[in-house]
């Protein structure tokens, strides 16, 4: 069936070609000739891409359509870490009776992301051409909507310099949006358990646009740390430094949890492998979608992605082996977490034994951070995301200095070329872009205090005290209502009902 499909096409194809000929002997040295023939190659392309069926307008010539399809598969998959991925792996995480509003502070802040992400978020973080430029250097881009259709539509073009892509706008602003979402999503572990939930709708739409649309032009669009020579492959610092730094400005400037629950008690080792699982995987698309089309350096990522992490989960379950006696599902997937961050700023700049090495340090340093010096700092970061993120997106921006790889990078970025292969530049330009962490943890920290001149920012110790059921109506666990005060559930306000609804109940 297939060869007789074939054996159709390439009869088609020559019957155009010979028109094509014919065309060209007939109006030869004619104007009309360009056209024509543009005509004829649109026809015959748009066989060959199996387009043609669809209007022209929806399969213009830039466009790649096997690149669109993965675009948008990726999108998907790193949509799918944030929800239900971090959700479920942070409920798992949590308190039993913090289930729901962990769960639900990840699922508002997807969706209100997404909304500001629209409104002005994308070209603040993305726009073309630059709002604001310092001699060349692109630092914002402008806060205006993304919601037009002819825009949405045309060609991707963002940046200072006006970097192009051949996938619509609309897929390159939905991939975008995943990325700007999942980073108030890992932020929030630095906060569970005690923010009030007030507080946090107002902070997530503030902190995307301050925060992360800046840092993304400056590392992602192509901004002053790019044009000075910094990268970023897939954001361990666009994301993760800034998610890292962000949850340990946060936890300083909301306060501890009540002291007498200030250690981590996961609640569900099912959930946390679930969701873990989720953010694994659905990572495939966070870097393999990172090349805007479907390369070789796409299936480079991924392999990458994959090695490290793998590597990174079985060093870090080594570590708790030596110090603690037994590995543990929750150790094994925080060496996971630390392996995707630290090889996300690589991922497609190193090959397979580069990136292993990555995967070693990542599942080592990270854990020292976590163990020794966090106790130090003295704040309470509810997850360890400042150790888990922050400190391995710096380990894996500081590493991508030195393992950028030429063999590896010609496919991507021909020219960039790290510290083991005599380009020390990089390193020090990688060791600049830390500048990063001064930004986020000073707008973060700022932020918060402004908003607590007007919402306390930490849930009232009566809502501690039961949870869920205090913030929220409502429970994980059906078992956890006989533990709840009978004040705290007089205090539900009453159902009102109309007289007419009244009346058939007193006849019934």
């Amino acid at each position: 069936m297939k060869t007789w499909k074939y054996k159709m096409l390439l009869i088609v194809q020559m019957i155009l070609i010979m028109f094509l000929f014919s065309t060209i002997l007939t109006h030869s040295q004619t104007a009309t000739n360009s056209s024509v023939i543009q005509q004829l190659n649109q026809s015959i392309q748009s066989i060959l891409n199996r387009t043609s069926s669809y209007p022209a307008a929806a399969v213009p010539s830039w466009l790649d359509t096997g690149s669109n399809a993965w675009m948008l598969t990726a999108a998907t998959f790193v949509g799918l870490q944030s929800v239900p991925g971090v959700a479920l792996y942070y409920a798992g995480l949590s308190k039993k009776k913090y289930a729901v509003n962990s769960a639900l502070m990840i699922f508002y802040a997807f969706a209100v992301v997404l909304v500001i992400w629209i409104i002005a978020g994308y070209n603040f973080g993305f726009g073309y051409p630059a709002l604001l430029s310092l001699h060349g250097y692109g630092i914002l881009g402008y806060p205006v909507p993304s919601w037009g259709g002819l825009f949405e539509a045309s060609q991707t073009t963002y940046g200072p310099s006006g970097a192009h892509a051949n996938i619509p706008t609309a897929t390159f602003i939905f991939f975008q949006f995943v990325f700007a979402a999942i980073t108030p999503v890992l932020l929030a572990g630095g906060i569970l358990e005690r923010m009030n939930f007030k507080a946090w709708m107002v902070f997530v739409p503030f902190w995307s646009l301050l925060v992360y649309s800046p840092v993304a032009y400056w590392l992602f669009a192509g901004g002053w740390l790019n044009q000075l020579g910094a990268v970023d492959f897939s954001g361990g610092y666009v994301i993760h430094v800034d998610a890292g730094v962000g949850a340990l400005a946060a936890a300083l400037a909301i306060g501890p949890r009540l002291a007498t629950e200030r250690k981590l008690e996961a609640h569900s080792l099912p959930l946390i492998l679930v969701g873990a699982g989720l953010i694994w995987l659905g990572w495939d698309g966070f870097n393999g979608g990172d090349p805007l089309g479907a390369t070789v350096d796409a299936a480079i990522a991924v392999l990458n992605t994959n090695i490290a992490t793998a590597v990174s989960a079985v060093v870090w379950m080594l570590m708790d082996m030596k110090f603690f006696g037994k590995p543990t599902l929750v150790g094994a997937t925080s060496g996971a977490i630390t392996g995707l961050v630290a090889i996300t700023p690589a991922a497609g700049y190193v090959n397979g034994w580069e990136a292993a090495l990555i995967g070693i340090a990542s599942g080592s340093i990270p854990w020292m951070a976590l163990y020794w010096l966090e106790p130090k700092l003295r704040v309470d970061d509810t997850l360890g995301v400042f150790s888990t993120h922050g400190i391995a997106g710096i380990l894996g921006g500081l590493l991508t200095g030195v393992f950028a790889n030429p063999a590896v990078t010609q496919f991507v970025a021909p020219g960039l070329r790290g510290a083991l292969y005599g380009n020390w530049y990089q390193l020090e330009i990688q060791a600049l872009a830390v500048v990063v962490f001064i930004y986020d943890f000073a707008m973060t920290f700022g932020l918060l205090k402004f908003i607590g001149l007007f919402i306390p920012l930490q849930a009232a110790p009566q809502e501690l005290a039961i949870g869920d059921y205090a913030m929220h109506g409502e429970v994980a666990y059906s078992e956890l209502l006989a533990t709840i005060p009978e004040s705290a559930k007089s205090k539900e306000k009453p159902v009102v009902l109309s007289k007419k609804e009244e009346k058939n109940n007193d006849e019934e």
